[in-house]
């Protein structure tokens, strides 16, 4: 018997609706090794979004992240499901935005907007939102200070369908990077520096 004879038809069906997924062209999405001890079945992908006009020199990255789709076909109470979708973003934000109270919150609800807004069916969602402050000292006492938001996130879908769960993901890891959200059938204008 063949390893693909062994991966459950669920799971196998919720590969290829991740495969369905159009995500936007300002995030590069690859699949990176997936953990292999919170779920008998796995698949991890990495994204970067980058500015527009960056895609290709791969220089101006604005956010990162992480789409971990667990699958453990004897169900988890925790999970109440088979299946849990485990997320992660990171971005820098500018100094005024990121010493906003209201920042979790925020970051809280562009992911229940993203869901509820791809139409993707999910069930017991938690998560935290944590704001970074790095300050350089020493040696380093030029850098400018930064804040980071992270926003890690997991949510139980409501059948095997990930597509829209995926597209969700993406268009709130360029939110936490700073593009709007773009209708059906429209392409963002790179942005420009002025010199």
């Amino acid at each position: 018997m063949s390893a693909l004879a062994k991966v459950p038809s669920d799971f196998l069906t919720a590969l290829g609706t991740l495969r369905q997924a159009q995500c936007r062209s300002e995030l590069r999405l690859e699949e990176i090794p997936a953990p292999s001890r919170l779920a008998p079945y796995a698949v991890a992908l990495g994204a970067e979004v980058f500015e527009p006009a960056a895609v290709e020199a791969s220089t101006a990255e604005l956010a990162t992240g992480r789409f971990i789709l667990l699958h453990d076909p004897e169900g988890s109470a925790l999970w109440d499901g088979t299946f849990r979708v485990v997320t992660y973003i990171r971005a820098q934000l500018e100094a005024d935005i990121g010493t906003d109270a209201m920042l979790g919150s925020v970051a809280w609800t562009w992911l229940v907007e993203a869901l509820e807004s791809h139409g993707a069916r999910y069930r017991a969602a938690g998560g935290t939102a944590t704001r970074i402050l790095s300050e350089s000292y020493g040696s380093l006492a030029g850098r400018p200070d930064s804040i980071d938001i992270e926003l890690r996130a997991s949510w139980t879908p409501e059948d095997e369908k990930m597509k829209d769960h995926l597209e969700a993901w993406s268009d709130m890891v360029c939110t936490f990077a700073g593009l709007p959200p773009l209708p059906e059938g429209v392409s963002a204008l790179p942005h420009r520096r002025r010199s």
